[in-house]
């Protein structure tokens, strides 16, 4: 188990460049309970101050080895029971550094369902397939006459010759060397070729693109391979992926063949055989295999960049609010949040066609306004969101009010979800929705937690990638996003509570029950008295949750109880309190901290508390700014080329960036009109949620798209 370890340990320090130190000092973190954000935050002494990417993917990449240890394991038991495993194949097997070797090493091992080459085996024709492999000049038919055994089914010279050929062909397809020739020509050679399936051009019209496709797998993005298998696994399109044949082909007759004559034409055309029956599909399967793991990593980042981005949108903070969720037919709902994000207020206006009810509806907001000290209005931008919008912004409410769009996606899955439900049981899902919408304004990440993050329309081919690998990323999103901003303890749900390092879904709901039957929390070690919560959940938890006006200032900071001594220590070394220390920037100026340089504490952790000292508790998400979209443009039958409008990133993916621009369809900036410059991709100069100007390039109509440009020299043209 230690031997493991360390072969772990240095295997992943060489493969990412991270010294063996630190790799094993997060392994035993990890192993210890700790969570990322809390070894990120509080261990960087141990760590070298890895991020929580970096510690991330050590962990990832150890599960990954740890399952190539059980798989090697459970090879060389399968072999031992069979009584085959050899010294020599051992070595080999025990060797193999990676799946794709140990794989290939066991092949001719591995139990197979009845072939044409088991069968010629049983024959026992192996010994002429080795005659003929051998390549020293025998004569292959007369070598064939001494196989024929009517009673083991090989009437013929013919018969024997075949038998023998199909032996050949499937040991030059499990050879090892050859597939790894093979292997390297496919992955540097092959194409994508996709075809439309015959009789589904109309089925299969949002692939037209696709209809006849012929590009080099190695540069074939991640959008367009998970697009193309998309296609084809709902029956739309046919792909292939593979190099010229003859590469491989020649690559194969260069490896084997080493003679002329009858014995290597047979040889040839076992090798011709073994590729275009096993080694090709078998080749081919692989590279699949690889892009879309390839496509699955990229996608998943993106998302989980998005998602990132989405959760630190800038909150407006505490505010009385209005919140629209807008529509025609049913009305408008409306309702009020005091600044606590409390449903205080519910009602439906009909401001618009078919019923029209504008004064009636323009009385009850301006009355809704005034009663409920309305310091916000936040409208969902779905369908009817901008005329709603429009109809707010003529009311000639007080200028001090914000009125602003709010994206509203997810909103739906959260109103009909159980989380709604348990909260607002005697209100429908309209009233749900709208309560998101207006939360989402005051306090983003706090709402969006709530919704499951595959629902926020910032994917790209969500459903398409590994689902478990794509929940993990996420995961990790999300936990550091509420991690870096911190949790007020006393205000905080359930579910924002379980996304809280070391909390997760049970302690969430018992610190909820505990601070309903015991009123507020006053310390972080009021904390220890919550059913379950024990010594560990402390230690992980403690430094992210924050208790506002409490008994000791540093429970609203995101120093760790555990430095709360070296703090007080700082303060009677400077005959001071802990309250001054915080409060006064002159005394803290005075403080050496090389001077508390002691065992597990460093000049890390020491800046890490001095910076809280200055600003406990600090919001790292940026300031909300206000954001309007253009009067009168509200459909895209408005929109003309070459205008310059403002926008919001709704979305962000390898290709490009989608613009909300108020028409109720979002426009698209390709990734090679997002900036003048050359840019790998698109976070290089986009996230969601980024306020942008833009210049429509083209309308298309018929499939209701917009072309748009970020670029300077394309704006500056107007």
């Amino acid at each position: 188990m230690v031997q493991q370890k360390l072969n772990l340990v240095l295997a992943i320090s060489t493969e990412m460049k991270i010294s063996s130190a630190q790799i094993e000092a997060v392994f035993s973190l990890l192993d210890e309970g700790c969570t990322i954000p809390f070894i990120a935050r509080y261990r960087k002494e141990a760590t070298g101050s890895l991020d929580e990417v970096s510690i991330a993917r050590i962990r990832d990449r150890r599960e990954e080895l740890l399952e190539l240890e059980k798989r090697r394991l459970a090879i060389l038991k399968s072999l031992e029971d069979r009584e085959i495993l050899t010294d020599e194949l051992a070595q080999a097997i025990n060797g193999a550094a990676n799946l794709t070797t140990l794989e290939d090493t066991y092949l001719p091992y591995r139990p197979k369902r009845k072939t044409r080459a088991s069968m010629a085996l049983e024959k026992g024709l192996a010994l002429l397939a080795e005659n003929i492999m051998a390549q020293d000049g025998c004569n292959p038919r007369h070598e064939a006459k001494a196989f024929i055994d009517v009673e083991k089914g090989v009437e013929s010279i013919e018969e024997a010759l075949k038998g023998a050929l199909d032996i050949i062909a499937e040991r030059v397809s499990e050879n090892s060397e050859a597939r790894n020739v093979c292997r390297r020509i496919f992955a540097r050679h092959s194409y994508i070729t996709s075809a439309l399936v015959s009789e589904k051009e109309n089925e299969a019209a949002k692939y037209k693109d696709y209809f006849s496709w012929k590009e080099r797998a190695i540069e074939a993005p991640s959008h367009r391979i998970l697009a193309l298998f998309r296609g084809e696994n709902e029956g739309m399109l046919s792909l292939k992926i593979q190099p010229d044949e003859m590469l491989c082909l020649s690559a194969l007759k260069k490896l084997f063949i080493k003679t002329k004559g009858e014995e290597a034409d047979l040889f040839e055309e076992a090798i011709t055989d073994g590729y275009k029956r096993l080694l090709s599909p078998s080749m081919e399967t692989e590279l699949r295999n690889a892009l879309k793991k390839r496509a699955d990593e990229e996608a998943i980042s993106v998302f989980a960049q998005n998602i990132r981005e989405i959760l630190m949108t800038p909150p407006l903070g505490y505010k009385n609010i209005l919140a629209v969720d807008p529509g025609f037919r049913t009305g408008c709902k409306v309702v009020c949040l005091n600044r606590q994000g409390s449903l205080i207020f519910t009602d439906t206006i009909y401001p618009h066609p078919p019923i029209n009810r504008q004064e009636e509806s323009a009385k009850k907001i301006r009355e809704t306004v005034n009663k409920f000290s309305i310091e916000a209005i936040a409208i969902g931008n779905g369908t009817a969101g901008r005329e709603t919008e429009t109809f707010i912004k003529t009311l000639n409410l007080p200028q001090n009010i914000i009125t602003t769009m709010v994206n509203e996606s997810g909103a739906s899955v959260y109103s009909a979800s159980e989380i709604a439900r348990k909260e607002f049981p005697d209100h429908d899902v309209t009233v749900r929705g709208a309560v998101s919408i207006g939360r989402r304004l005051m306090d983003p990440l706090a709402e969006l937690i709530k919704i499951d993050p595959r629902s926020l329309g910032v994917g790209q081919y969500q459903h398409d990638v590994d689902q478990k690998a794509l929940k993990r990323a996420l995961d990790d999103a999300v936990m550091s996003c509420v991690n870096a901003v911190g949790v007020d303890i006393n205000t905080a749900s359930r579910e924002l509570l379980t996304f809280v390092s070391g909390v997760g879904p049970q302690l969430a709901a018992n610190i909820v029950k505990y601070r309903e039957e015991n009123g507020l929390f006053n310390t972080r070690n009021d904390l220890k008295k919550v059913p379950r919560l024990g010594p560990k959940s402390f230690q992980q938890c403690a430094g992210f949750l924050r208790i506002q006006g409490g008994v000791n200032p540093l429970d609203s900071s995101a120093v760790h109880p555990e430095n709360y001594a070296l703090v007080k220590n700082m303060a009677s070394d400077l005959n001071t309190t802990v309250k001054e220390l915080m409060g006064k920037a002159e005394i803290r100026q005075r403080i050496d901290i090389t001077r508390y340089v002691k065992g597990e504490i460093g000049l890390p952790t020491l800046k890490d508390i001095m910076e809280e000292l200055e600003k406990p508790g600090r919001d790292p998400r940026c300031i909300f700014e206000e954001f309007s979209f253009v009067d009168g443009i509200t459909d895209i039958s408005h929109l003309k080329k070459g205008m310059v409008l403002p926008g919001i990133i709704t979305n962000v993916t390898a290709f490009g960036a989608f613009v909300d621009i108020g028409v109720h369809q979002d426009g698209l900036v390709h990734i090679s009109a997002l900036s003048d410059k050359y840019i790998s991709s698109p976070h290089a100069v986009v996230s969601p949620g980024q306020q942008v100007k833009v210049i429509v390039m083209d309308i298309d109509m018929d499939r209701k798209r917009i072309s748009l440009s970020m670029k300077t020299s394309d704006l500056e043209e107007k």
